[in-house]
């Protein structure tokens, strides 16, 4: 295998495909997972080319744009790396990273692990978190029409992993159904100590949040 051309290929490949794509799920989210996956790798022993395959197609088509389908991002993935004669072994690792690597409610249990999972599962969390991951989702509450906030709406931290697939919550419930509860959850020493710092800039914003809202600044 070439390797080399085939990340190229991917990385087109997936360019084209994320065309007009929502905001927070765009090319752009697929190159910073991407980067911070080939950071955290450096301190992990990971097969690399599987680290960057999987984060480059692991929103390839995420279900939450495809009525919850969670099969269509792996089927994808098989169907171009097939096209670049990408070793079986190799496919089959990219599809269960795909199928894994999602948030989908504090009550799932994900049914496969794998080093270089962890690793893109770090990096993808990183960017829910922080400056960027508020950013993110504010984005996507309002491309679902989603309200900022509501008092009388409390955050549900019970959900099943359907409950949580279809919740119209408003956009300051997620921090606590979902970003505030990562940092507890990463894998990975250097994607815990990143993780750290955003936890607490996101802990900061909903501080100031709260202040402007109730008019006490």
């Amino acid at each position: 295998m070439n390797k080399p051309k085939i990340v190229q290929a991917t990385i087109n490949y997936v360019k084209e495909t994320l065309k007009g794509a929502e905001g927070g799920h765009d090319y752009f989210h697929i190159e910073r997972v991407f980067k911070n996956a080939l950071l955290i790798a450096k301190n992990e022993s990971v097969d690399e080319f599987i680290v960057t395959l999987g984060a480059l197609l692991h929103d390839i088509a995420d279900s939450k744009f495809y009525n919850g389908d969670e099969s269509i991002g792996p089927k994808k993935a098989r169907s171009f790396l097939e096209t670049q004669k990408v070793e079986e072994s190799v496919i089959i690792h990219v599809e269960n990273i795909i199928s894994n690597i999602s948030y989908k409610g504090g009550n799932f249990k994900q049914k496969f692990n794998s080093p270089e999972l962890d690793v893109i599962q770090d990096a993808d969390r990183l960017d829910a978190i922080g400056a960027i991951g508020i950013a993110r989702c504010f984005n996507y509450g309002g491309f679902k029409n989603r309200a900022l906030y509501n008092p009388e709406i409390k955050p549900n931290l019970k959900m099943t992993k359907e409950e949580y697939k279809h919740t119209t919550a408003p956009t300051i419930n997620h921090f606590y159904e979902k970003l505030l509860l990562l940092k507890d959850k990463m894998n990975t020493q250097s994607g815990k100590k990143i993780a750290e710092e955003r936890h607490h800039y996101m802990q900061g914003f909903l501080d100031q949040f709260y202040d402007e809202w109730n008019g006490k600044k």
